[in-house]
């Protein structure tokens, strides 16, 4: 199969509403139960595409058992006189199983829609003098979920760690409180453009760089590593995830999201098929900090905290709630730590460039 083939049937698997195994999706019948006992079926091994029997029925194939010669010769399901034995539309042995089959064109899969939260405005209506007529937030963050292993995924993790891609400033500078969750934004739209192209036909790389310069047009580049989110975006597309799982990924993975908790977001006649995880991602890793150490301080947090799995509250802090807060109580070590990383880093690129240039002015 060529590159562009193989795009196109994944692009097929990750369109809406048909992003689960190809052998189940197109499964008039099918049959889900819970293996493991963790109150799901949303494992791989515990959804299948039920068979065509040669009375015309159907057969789940999860536990199938063959069935044993009884008294008189009669057929009998080992499990129990209540799962009846039935042959094959294409031959064989008899065989059982204690799971029922469902017709998926009365009772389809039921999905919640994505969140969709564009975040706080960056830049709202002002007055004659400049003064902001809104309401200003301070490290404002914008909710959205990723969905771990399950059916619609493919039984891929999509909210796997893909390591820190973006760059995280200094995170405490009015232009980065100003511009709230821009960075979010910014990789958001590369997301949806790489997922974009995909789906017309692109190849998972061409998508990639697609995504790839839309961020760049909406950031400034060296607040990325493109060369990763290259990469990033690839490895997502073929793993059957889609805009938002990617923008959460990346996100997650540099450390500015908080995992407010999961959620059942796929399910047919009440039997959980994929799970998500609800977030509230900021543009900047101290903003994440501050955000989980200061909301336990001030008392507006105190009714709401997160929110919900399904519907984060991702807002900002006020002017004055920003005020209150106690700084002295928080532990921003996560963050120095880093911040000391960086400089260090900083210090070497700056001595290899001289060097790099003093070589050169040799070898004239």
């Amino acid at each position: 199969m060529t590159g562009r083939r193989l795009s196109l049937a994944l692009a097929a698997l990750l369109c809406s509403g048909a992003a689960v195994m190809p052998g189940i999706a197109s499964a008039q019948q099918m049959c889900a139960a819970d293996l493991n006992g963790n109150g799901d079926a949303a494992d791989e091994g515990e959804t299948a595409g039920c068979k065509l029997t040669a009375s015309g029925g159907w057969m789940c194939p999860i536990g199938e058992t063959p069935c044993a010669t009884g008294p008189g010769g009669a057929q009998q399901c080992p499990l129990g006189s209540q799962y009846a034995c039935v042959t094959p539309a294409a031959g064989g042995p008899a065989s059982c199983s204690p799971n029922a089959c469902i017709d998926t064109s009365a009772n389809p899969i039921q999905t919640d829609p994505v969140v969709d939260d564009p975040g706080v405005e960056a830049d709202g209506s002002v007055d004659a003098d400049g003064h902001c007529l809104g309401s200003i937030e301070i490290f404002a963050g914008r909710a959205a979920r990723c969905r771990p292993a399950g059916l619609l995924t493919t039984f891929q993790n999509c909210c796997k760690d893909r390591g820190k891609i973006i760059k995280d400033g200094m995170g405490g500078s009015i232009s980065s409180i100003s511009t709230k969750i821009a960075i979010a934004k910014g990789v958001f739209t590369g997301m949806k453009a790489a997922y974009a192209a995909f789906q017309v036909g692109a190849t998972a790389s061409q998508a990639a760089g697609a995504g790839a310069n839309a961020i760049i047009v909406g950031l400034d580049p060296t607040s990325i590593a493109i060369s990763l989110a290259i990469n990033f975006m690839i490895e997502v597309l073929l793993q059957g995830c889609d805009s938002q799982d990617m923008e959460v990924g990346m996100l997650k993975g540099s450390g500015m999201c908080h995992e407010v908790g999961s959620y059942c977001s796929s399910k047919i006649l009440g039997i959980c098929l994929q799970k998500s995880v609800g977030h509230c991602c900021f543009n900047t890793k101290l903003g994440r900090i501050i955000q989980e150490q200061g909301r336990p301080q001030l008392q507006s947090f105190n009714a709401v905290g997160w929110g919900t799995p399904k519907q984060p509250y991702c807002r900002g802090l006020t002017p004055e709630e920003f005020q209150a807060l106690d700084f002295s109580k928080m532990d921003l070590t996560e963050y120095y730590a880093e911040v000391e990383a960086r400089a260090q880093s900083q210090i070497q690129i700056d001595m290899k460039d001289k060097i790099d240039a003093y070589q050169q002015t040799i070898r004239q």
